[in-house]
């Protein structure tokens, strides 16, 4: 793509993470099921924290479009290093993770992880927009320009550490409450959740990988922008 469509795909993105972000973020407090968005709000879903982490990534990159058409481009070198970073190593395999394990278990027993309560409270359009819409959306930005992947260690090393990050996140809240972020939690013995925790590292890990497969495949080793 040229620079200039690039700019305007990544700000059209950006705002449309953006309104999808405030839209979860906003729902009226007197509508929520009791059982939804108590201790840590919405921070607590995986879903939500994605969609601000897609309007940051798309702003990143946003901002080195602007920088290489202005012509900063020592400036512009930095950005993208880390909207390279930012894709690879988070972007990519935690919006892959979120629709398949999403709808996986949904078509499984949606009451694991999202109530049919809410259906009253969450239009179905904020549903696909939060669940379905990302995955298509990066594999659209694999297409659209290639992305520099950090060294496989560092690469698994800071993603098993934003994991971990999250997991502590959700030992916290139920060891605060005594209810888990997900009903799917309580079905498991302590044994069993630390496999569910460790089966669910090893399959982001698996996206973390097949993305740098496909920006390999689509634009070889030594193409980047």
């Amino acid at each position: 793509m040229e620079i200039s469509t690039l700019a305007m795909y990544h700000c059209l993105a950006f705002v449309w993470y953006f309104f999808v972000a405030y839209s979860i973020t906003h729902v009226k407090a007197e509508e929520r099921p009791s059982e939804v968005f108590l201790y840590g709000g919405q921070w607590k879903y995986l879903t939500v924290l994605n969609l601000f982490l897609q309007a940051v990534f798309y702003g990143v990159s946003f901002l080195a479009d602007v920088l290489r058409l202005i012509k900063k481009l020592r400036c512009a070198k930095c950005i993208i290093s880390s909207r390279d970073l930012l894709f690879s190593v988070l972007a990519f395999p935690v919006s892959t993770f979120v629709c398949t394990s999403f709808w996986t278990l949904y078509s499984y027993n949606r009451e694991l992880v999202y109530p049919k309560s809410l259906d009253g409270v969450i239009p179905l359009w904020l549903n696909h927009a939060m669940h379905t819409a990302v995955l298509p959306l990066a594999l659209l930005e694999i297409l659209a320009l290639p992305h520099r992947y950090p060294a496989k260690k560092k690469g698994l090393i800071l993603l098993g550490f934003v994991a971990f990050l999250y997991i502590s996140w959700v030992l916290w809240i139920y060891s605060v409450t005594g209810e888990w972020v997900y009903p799917l939690f309580a079905l498991f013995s302590p044994p069993g959740l630390a496999a569910f925790f460790a089966g669910s590292l090893a399959i982001i890990v698996a996206f973390y990988n097949f993305g740098e497969f496909l920006n390999r495949m689509i634009w070889g080793q030594s193409k980047f922008s």
